[in-house]
């Protein structure tokens, strides 16, 4: 079966050239237009869940679903370092839906909006046969020549993430395998039924002019990092002591019999920023964490020269390749010899 990423080149490739009034298509968190005249730049995306893939009702609550429809897309935004504006929401809904769904679930979208200043303006509507589908589209903002795309990084720039790794994926197994589990660790569940984007921080990163990529972590660091070096040209190192993994992450894992470094690299919906800036920026990228979300970012390797992605710890190194969250091939597992890598290395962090 193809791909998702050789779906999205091919899809790329035969959209073909673009004129002046698009300064970015695909390829990004967000497509870029030009605004005529003025002094900023629109971006355009769009996210789709759909029940059973995405979510599944048994344990999504309507309205912490109707929220996240909202705040993936709005993440996005927040990964180019702008400001979302307005919204389109298109559902389909089955036939077997009543108030007692429909309602929550909007509810929920709403209070979404009015938390991130976003207006709902249009959309659309259908009977579905296949369970609960939500399309959503968000167009934001930046300032002209803030705009932070994925193809920025280069050989010495610092790798960072916004928080902890791999909670939304314990979260979700959580869900999915053990009931009696998911009120002692309410948080991976939070994590992953209602993600928080991190909106003023990449707002705050996009404005200073020290970021060179960044893109949010919704498939997995893996996965997402290998879309920053293919879109830059470049290879990273990816040191695996310092991954940043919570203490409450580490127990479920434990728990479930599932590795705590496999959930950080390829569990998927983190919806942290993956960035990159120079070395030299270290010191001040530290003081806007604190400012804008008044904890920690966590610098987990470098970007080189090259075009492999490569895991080390004290004794190895080892390409981990271009593994996380796939729609056409599932969740992937990492390479038996990455796990027996990883298997040496410390975990960080608390809850």
């Amino acid at each position: 079966m193809i791909s998702e990423l050789t779906l999205i080149r091919r899809i790329r490739e035969l959209a073909g050239a673009v004129d002046e009034s698009l300064i970015r298509g695909i390829g990004d968190d967000c497509a870029v237009l030009a605004a005529a005249g003025l002094q900023t730049e629109t971006l355009v995306t769009t996210d789709t869940l759909v029940e059973g893939v995405h979510f599944d009702l048994a344990w999504h609550p309507p309205e912490l679903l109707g929220q996240k429809a909202l705040s993936v897309n709005v993440s996005d935004i927040a990964a180019m370092g702008g400001v979302p504006r307005f919204a389109l929401l298109s559902l389909a809904v089955p036939a077997t839906a009543g108030q007692e769904l429909i309602n929550p679930l909007m509810a929920g979208f709403i209070a979404a909006l009015e938390r991130y200043g976003v207006r709902l303006i249009g959309g659309d509507t259908v009977k579905s046969d296949q369970g609960l589908v939500l399309s959503v589209t968000v167009l934001g903002e930046a300032r002209a020549g803030t705009v932070v795309y994925r193809s920025g990084a280069r050989p010495g720039d610092q790798i960072w993430v916004s928080g902890y790794l791999g909670q939304a994926a314990a979260g979700l197994e959580l869900c999915r395998r053990s009931h009696e589990l998911m009120a002692t660790y309410s948080d991976l569940v939070a994590a992953h039924v209602n993600p928080q984007p991190e909106m003023t921080l990449g707002r705050m990163l996009g404005a200073s002019g020290l970021v060179t990529a960044m893109i949010d972590m919704s498939d997995g660091l893996a996965s997402d990092l290998a879309h920053i070096c293919e879109e830059s040209g470049v290879g990273a190192e990816v040191r695996a002591q310092d991954l940043p993994v919570s203490e409450s992450t580490r127990q479920a894992a434990q728990a479930l019999a599932l590795d705590p470094m496999r959930l950080a690299l390829s569990g998927g919906e983190d919806y942290r920023l993956l960035f990159t800036a120079p070395a030299s920026a270290a010191s001040q990228i530290d003081g806007l964490a604190g400012h804008a979300i008044g904890g920690q970012l966590f610098s987990v390797g470098e970007i080189v020269s090259g075009a492999e992605v490569v895991l080390i710890n004290e004794t190895q190194r080892r390409a981990i390749g271009f593994q996380g969250y796939d729609h056409f091939r599932g969740n992937l597992d990492l390479p038996q010899h990455c796990l027996q890598t990883l298997g040496t290395a410390k975990t960080s962090g608390s809850a």
